[in-house]
């Protein structure tokens, strides 16, 4: 569990690093002609969002490396065999790629807000919004090819990023799949999580690991790190859509049970003789009242399956923090177990 002193050290650490984050977006990702396509594929990224994905990549650079976190230029980081490496570039890269995912789901779920702002087919329309996903996700991989690393982890950089997207793409329509089937398991939502948003965790983690060439055993273990923290992260926000309040949610409370999204929430309550389609009768988020919310949350909790999901995250970090055992016992090591812990103690 997070103490109050961990959760402004663990904010603090992403606040630190989530300002040299940005300040390299807006060089990687400057505003050009056509100025319509580039402010809406720099929409998502400029209205916020908490960076923990290119955080968990710098911390883990500084765990391999072994040296005191922000003492290294993340633009001209030290590789094991002394070359410099970018490995701001690969964190970059992957923060592009979820921007990129939030913008496609979003239009796929119709969704109105995100991160508190309206969703980017909103903001702007339909067609703009997926050429701005597509420009994102072409952008990506321009980005992580400028790393300056040797060409084979290079490549393999590369490799994996396209790995994570076609996992992601696979893991989206098993999603969209379980809102029409009758029975799914939990096993089965497990593999879904990993895929949808567990593997940019796993990738993130894993990348600074390819591109500093360190051994196999880091690559993989670090790689797990992010698997396993990744889907607590995920489990989290299917509790976090239940219970925070809209305004600080940045989206409507409850959604997830307007759109018949398949979670372990519902999966446990399923299993409990719930009637999960009758929780709420709103057709859509937008009229979904307050009211319905706090019933199916007072249901959901009668029944334990909030409880149950918040232990099975539980379970998840205490996994994502053994995995981190391969690395020197180091203040970046000792930061990436306290974000893990995060992920699940989140109001938001």
């Amino acid at each position: 569990m997070t103490t109050d002193s961990t959760e402004e050290r663990v904010l603090a650490a992403v606040r630190e690093r989530r300002e040299r984050v940005n300040a390299a977006l807006d060089e990687d990702l400057p505003l050009v002609e056509p100025e319509r396509l580039w402010e809406a594929s720099r929409y998502l990224l400029k209205a916020g969002g908490k960076r923990l994905r290119p955080t968990v990549s710098l911390l883990a650079a500084e765990a391999i490396a072994d040296v005191p976190p922000l003492s290294v230029d993340y633009r001209a980081f030290p590789a094991l065999d002394g070359d410099d490496i970018d490995v701001m570039a690969g964190a970059l890269s992957l923060e592009i790629i979820q921007s990129f995912t939030l913008i496609h789901d979003d239009i796929m779920d119709d969704d109105a807000l995100r991160r508190g702002v309206p969703a980017v087919h909103k903001a702007y329309d339909v067609d703009t919004a997926i050429l701005a996903g597509d420009t994102l996700y072409s952008t990506a991989f321009e980005i992580m090819a400028e790393t300056g690393a040797a060409p084979e982890n290079g490549l393999e950089a590369m490799r994996m990023l396209a790995n994570t997207c076609t996992r992601i793409c696979e893991g989206q329509a098993l999603d969209v799949e379980f809102e029409r089937r009758t029975e799914v398991l939990p096993e089965e939502y497990l593999d879904m999580v990993e895929s949808k948003t567990a593997v940019l965790y796993g990738d993130a983690a894993a990348t600074p690991a390819v591109l500093l060439d360190a051994d196999d055993e880091v690559v993989d273990a670090l790689y797990d790190y992010g698997i396993h923290s990744g889907s607590a992260f995920q489990i989290q926000d299917d509790v976090l859509d239940l219970t925070v309040p809209s305004e600080q949610l940045g989206k409507q409370r409850g959604s997830d049970l307007v759109e018949n999204k398949t979670t372990l929430i519902t999966l446990h309550a399923r299993q409990q003789g719930v009637d999960v389609d009758a929780l709420v009768d709103a057709e859509d988020a937008e009229s979904l009242t307050e009211a319905e919310v706090e019933s199916a949350v007072a249901t959901l909790n009668e029944a334990g399956s909030i409880e149950y999901a918040r232990e099975k995250a539980r379970s998840l970090v205490d996994q994502s923090k053994a995995d981190l055992r391969v690395l020197p016992d180091n203040e970046a090591r000792s930061l990436l177990e306290d974000l893990a812990e995060y992920l699940i103690s989140r109001g938001y």
